[in-house]
């Protein structure tokens, strides 16, 4: 079964159901060998927008809109 012929009867669960679901899936997910999972008291580091202050002054240049010559 592919997930598109899937879709149309998980959106007609409940949202109880879906949620099961979704903890189903996570849990098969986690059991899995070929997915590495986060570990207990490890430190990620993840990019982030905080202390990036030139990006703010771009993303305004980007969104003005261009004056036609």
């Amino acid at each position: 079964m592919t997930l598109a012929e899937l879709l149309p009867a998980v959106r007609q669960l409940s949202q109880v159901e879906k949620l099961k679901l979704i903890r189903i899936l996570a849990e098969d997910l986690e059991k899995s060998e070929d997915i590495a999972p986060l570990q207990p008291f490890k430190t990620y580091d993840l990019p982030t927008p905080y202390d990036t202050f030139g990006a703010g002054a771009i993303l305004m240049e980007a969104i003005q809109p261009v004056e036609p010559s």
